[in-house]
C-alpha cells in the first residue's frame, strides 16, 4: 500500500501560528512532484511543540488538500498511550489512510511495555498503523522480535525504521515470514537506497521536503531496475541528506524551503534555526544537488 518517496512534511509557521496557506502549497507541490504519500505531524512536523488542537488541524488540512490523490499517513505518536489512541482516532475520523506511531519516548518502557502500547492502539482504533522506531530520539529501541509480535496484530501493517541498521530489513522479513504483507519504510535518507536493496518498500523522507522530484525519481529508477540512475541521484543528494541534519531538525529543512520561497524558516523552541555556518553548509548542499535559489 505504501511505497516510494514519502515526505515527512514540515509544519510551516508564521507569526507563531501554523501557516495553513504555506502548508497547503507544500502539499500540492509534493503531489505534483510524484511523492507517493504524505506524512503530516511526524517528528519533522514538530508534533512535540504543536498543541493537540494544532496537531489535529494539520492532519485535517492535509487530508482535505490531498483529497484522495495520495494516501495520508498521519503522525499519531505520544509517550502517553491514551493520547496516542486519541490522535489515532482523530486521524481515522479525519479520513487519513494510516497512522504513524512512534515508540513512546522518555518513559523508557521495556519490550513488553512497547508491545502493550501498540497493542492498545491496535485494539482501540480500526486504522492501519505504521510503527516508528527512532532510538536516537526516543531512547528505546523497538527490537525486531517485538516488531514480529506486533506484526501479528490486524492493524499493524508496517514500520518506519530510522535506525540506519539495514540488516533489520532482512531480519524483520525472516521473523515475520515471507507471506505477510508487512511494509518496511526507511526513516533515514542517507541509507534509503541500501534499504530498498535489502527489500524495503520506500522512505519517509526529510530530504523530500526540499527536492521531492529527485527523491521520487530515485525510487522510480530503483523500481524500474535502473540502479545506475538511482545511484547517480543519490550521489547528487548525499550532501543535502547530511546538511539537513547539520543542526536540529527541522531547522535546516525549513531554512532550505525558505531559500526556495516556500515557507518561513520559523521553528518552535526549544529547536532553533541553523546558524550562519550551518546555513552556508545547506546552501552548498543545495548547489551540489542542482537546486537554484
Amino acid at each position: 500500500m505504501f511505497h516510494g518517496s514519502i515526505p515527512a512534511l514540515v509544519t510551516p509557521f508564521r507569526d507563531g501560528a501554523v501557516d495553513r496557506k504555506a502548508f497547503s502549497a507544500l502539499v500540492e507541490r509534493q503531489i505534483a512532484a510524484g511523492s507517493s504519500a504524505l506524512v503530516p505531524v511526524g517528528t519533522t512536523g514538530e508534533t512535540s511543540t504543536l498543541s493537540t488542537e494544532e496537531h489535529k488541524a494539520v492532519v485535517t488540512l492535509c487530508v482535505e488538500v490531498a483529497a484522495g490523490r495520495v494516501p495520508v499517513i498521519a503522525g499519531a505518536g505520544s509517550n502517553s498511550t491514551d493520547e496516542a489512541i486519541d490522535l489515532a482516532a482523530h486521524a481515522k475520523a479525519a479520513g487519513a489512510d494510516a497512522a504513524l506511531v512512534v515508540a513512546p519516548y522518555y518513559n523508557n518502557p521495556n519490550q513488553d511495555g512497547l508491545y502493550a502500547h501498540f497493542k492498545a492502539i491496535n485494539d482501540a482504533v480500526a486504522l492501519p498503523v505504521l510503527l516508528y522506531n527512532v532510538p536516537g530520539r526516543t531512547v528505546v529501541d523497538l527490537k525486531p522480535e517485538t516488531v514480529a509480535r506486533l506484526a501479528c496484530l490486524p492493524n499493524i501493517i508496517g514500520i518506519k525504521d530510522a535506525t540506519g541498521d539495514m540488516d533489520r530489513v532482512s531480519y524483520h522479513a525472516a521473523l515475520i515470514g515471507p507471506d505477510e504483507q508487512f511494509v518496511q519504510l526507511s526513516g533515514d535518507d542517507p541509507s534509503a537506497l541500501g534499504f530498498l536493496a535489502m527489500g524495503g518498500a520506500g522512505c519517509i523522507s526529510v530530504t523530500a521536503n526540499v527536492v521531492p522530484e529527485d527523491c521520487a525519481a530515485m525510487h522510480a529508477a530503483f523500481a524500474a531496475g535502473d540502479l545506475a540512475a538511482a545511484r547517480e541521484i543519490e550521489r547528487r543528494l548525499i550532501y543535502l541528506h547530511r546538511a539537513l541534519f547539520c543542526s536540529p531538525s527541522p531547522g535546516p529543512a525549513k531554512y532550505a524551503l525558505s531559500r526556495l520561497g516556500l515557507c518561513a524558516p520559523d521553528v518552535r523552541l526549544p529547536v532553533t534555526g541553523p546558524d550562519a555556518a550551518a546555513q552556508a553548509m545547506i546552501d552548498d548542499a543545495l548547489a551540489a544537488a542542482g537546486v537554484r535559489v
